[in-house]
């Protein structure tokens, strides 16, 4: 831009200040004539437009009025990033902690997931809940429970980033691809007795998960279901007598009597068995036991343990329900008890279509999002890049607002049923989008 070598002038006073003086110090002087005299003889201020060297046009050809339609985008480029082996995907979910994309371990072709957590946050979390679970999963070997492939740090970027191994959904995204928010028995029956098979292995480890929920229990391609998130979880004392706990950080719908309650010490495992017959209640029913429109009005309710169950609920399912949702923890169900129940141990018909796995980013067939960054780096730029006008990103834009008004009228359970954010988010995807030119214009109107 061009500099101007005159400067803008203030005003200049040519005035004498003795003859204000002289009218201030005589007596007969008002405050009319003394303005008067201060501004008779003030020179005008002087702009750089009165110069006539510097012209009107040559100084507004710097701005532009730029019609929407004139404006394009281009959708934004893939940048093949590495971290290690690993090839970044696209993100899968965002939570508190950080965010979860899809990766692709260059050596064998496997399909991962990490979790890259910034320094700064994660050093935040309560009861260093993050080197609790990563010291918990290096031990957890089981087909129904989250596997950690590996763990990386960043020491420039102040990151850490855990490897586990894929999974493209979680069961509370399933019950929410479906009308009524809840899942055929059959189905049901066979993701509850995973989640089973998973707490019996924990048990024997003497691990106490205390947050067992849907939006916890993760999906594979092949329909396995897999126990995440052990961020509350707690190890008890190999020496320990008995699984008491202290502490309890679950989510607030699907926690207990005892903690609603406030109990000082309670047992673990019964926690856990209660937190699984909300569960249960609630991906066979779609609706939640205990709801309320605060927290302390939830944990009101789930303390006085009242709750209603829907009359089209056998009796099978029914008396499980209310064996492992006792208010007293001595009289619940153990997990044993649980797994010899009738309503387990029976083979459901399938007398209804199974509810299929959503789609992974809008696509049906949950393809690699680690394909196109793969084909950026090997292939270059696209010769065909898609271009975008200002009036297709606002109908776009429309479009997605009609979406979330819809998604926002439907029926939804209580907001503390899912107070802390799952690996798979429910964050609707937009294309990413940036500027990259305007269209030649055939005149340039000053503004």
């Amino acid at each position: 831009m061009r500099r101007y070598s005159k400067p803008l002038l203030l005003p200049t006073f040519s005035t004498s200040l003795a003859p204000l003086i002289a009218i201030h110090n005589s007596s007969g002087a008002d405050e009319e004539e003394i303005d008067n005299e201060i501004f008779r003889d003030i020179e005008p201020v002087k702009w750089i437009n009165d110069d006539p060297n510097y012209g009107l046009d040559e100084i507004n050809m710097f701005f532009h009025r730029v019609d929407s339609d004139q404006i394009i985008y281009e959708e934004k480029k893939k940048k093949c990033k590495f971290i290690g082996k690993y090839v970044m995907g696209d993100v899968l979910g965002e939570g508190s902690y950080g965010k979860v994309k899809e990766v692709l371990d260059s050596e064998t072709l496997c399909r991962r997931a990490v979790k890259i957590l910034k320094k700064k946050k994660h050093l935040k979390l309560p009861n260093g809940e993050i080197q609790r679970e990563i010291k918990l999963l290096r031990i957890l070997k089981h087909k129904n429970v989250i596997n950690l492939v590996d763990v990386l740090y960043n020491d420039e970027k102040r990151k850490m980033y855990l490897i586990m191994e894929f999974c493209v959904c979680g069961l509370q995204d399933m019950l929410e691809s479906t009308p009524l928010k809840k899942l055929p028995l059959w189905q049901a029956h066979d993701y509850f007795c995973q989640l089973l098979d998973g707490l019996e292995y924990l048990y024997s480890k003497g691990i106490v998960h205390k947050d067992i929920k849907p939006g916890n229990l993760l999906l594979t391609l092949d329909g396995t279901l897999k126990i995440s998130d052990f961020g509350v979880a707690e190890a008890l004392d190999m020496f320990s007598i008995d699984d008491t706990c202290k502490m309890g950080q679950g989510s607030p719908a699907f926690q207990p009597p005892e903690i609603a309650n406030g109990c000082e010490t309670f047992s673990g495992f019964k926690v856990d068995i209660w937190s699984s017959g909300v569960t249960l209640y609630n991906i066979t029913t779609g609706q939640y036991p205990f709801e309320g429109d605060t927290i302390y009005k939830l944990y009101e309710n789930i303390g006085k343990g009242e709750y209603t169950i829907p009359e089209e609920v056998e009796e099978p399912l029914r008396s499980l329900i209310e064996g492992m949702l006792q208010k007293d923890a001595e009289d619940r169900f153990t997990l044993q008890q649980v797994k010899r129940h009738p309503w387990t141990i029976c083979r459901h018909p399938r007398t209804e279509n199974e509810v299929p796995l959503p789609p992974l980013r809008g696509s049906k067939c949950h393809s690699m999002t680690v394909l196109p960054y793969l084909m950026e780096y090997h292939y270059g730029v696209d010769d065909n890049p898609t271009y975008y006008t200002e009036h297709q990103l606002n109908e776009e834009r429309r479009l997605q607002e009609m979406d979330r008004t819809s998604e926002d009228q439907k029926p939804t359970c209580n907001s503390h049923c899912n107070n802390k954010s799952n690996t798979h988010s429910k964050r609707r995807w937009r294309k990413p989008i940036s500027c990259i030119g305007i269209k030649k214009f055939p005149s340039c109107k000053p503004s």
